[in-house]
């Protein structure tokens, strides 16, 4: 849904369900720009804005410490983590390792099976790229960057790519203008991504990962601060 308040009103859910959307609605917001790095979560406006109480809120903030998307101040409450030019420098860095290191090891790909939840993140990033769905089309393609992740069977690489990922989105947060730039052409952007997979599932490796460096160049121009 294009939507986050619709997300969150739509129905009586579950504490758990109801608390991954809480804080599926606040990245969206960070991504947007409605929240920028450094500024205060104040409580009760997100209450009102997502229309939900203050429970399954803080929960949800919980979360997103946990995720290093926001921090919390002794005294002065919750705010959305700021990152230095090295920190972002370091995740886009670290980020890039991590799927090189999978695409090295799970290259070519054992089972077809395994290419399935890319390829379904994938039919979503362009159907949300024909909707001009920017905030959906973020989401999945964090999943189908994950999904490829997969790919080489490690657990351990897997978990640590996750924490990594959660930190591109306030690597995009700080720099406006390149994340506008990112996402100029929507089309395109998902097409580069059909183009991607469609090499790793080829088996080259050597092919697959010289398309993976050149896919994830735009990448450091979010390490860049606006």
């Amino acid at each position: 849904m294009s939507s986050s308040t619709e997300v969150i009103t739509t129905g009586r859910l579950e504490s758990p369900g109801l608390v991954k959307m809480a804080a599926d609605a606040i990245r969206r917001k960070i991504l947007s720009g409605q929240l920028q790095p450094g500024q205060r979560l104040i409580e009760e406006r997100l209450t009102e804005e997502l229309a939900i109480s203050r429970p399954p809120l803080r929960e949800a903030l919980r979360l997103l410490e946990t995720e290093g998307i926001i921090e919390r101040l002794p005294r002065r409450g919750a705010f959305v983590k700021t990152l230095s030019d090295q920190d972002a420098h370091e995740v886009v860095v670290l980020r890039a390792a991590l799927e090189r290191l999978a695409f090295e090891t799970g290259i070519p790909v054992s089972d077809e099976a395994r290419l399935e939840p890319a390829r379904r993140a994938l039919e979503e990033m362009e159907r949300c790229a024909r909707d001009e769905d920017r905030g959906a089309l973020v989401e999945a393609g964090y999943r189908f960057h994950s999904a490829l992740v997969k790919i080489a069977g490690n657990r351990q690489l897997e978990q640590i790519y996750a924490s990594v990922q959660q930190k591109i989105l306030l690597c995009m947060a700080r720099n406006l203008v390149a994340r506008e730039k990112f996402f100029e052409d929507l089309p395109s952007h998902a097409a580069r991504h059909r183009e991607l997979l469609e090499i790793v599932a080829s088996g080259d490796r050597t092919k697959a990962l010289e398309a993976l460096a050149a896919h994830g160049e735009d990448s450091f121009e979010l390490a860049r601060d606006a």
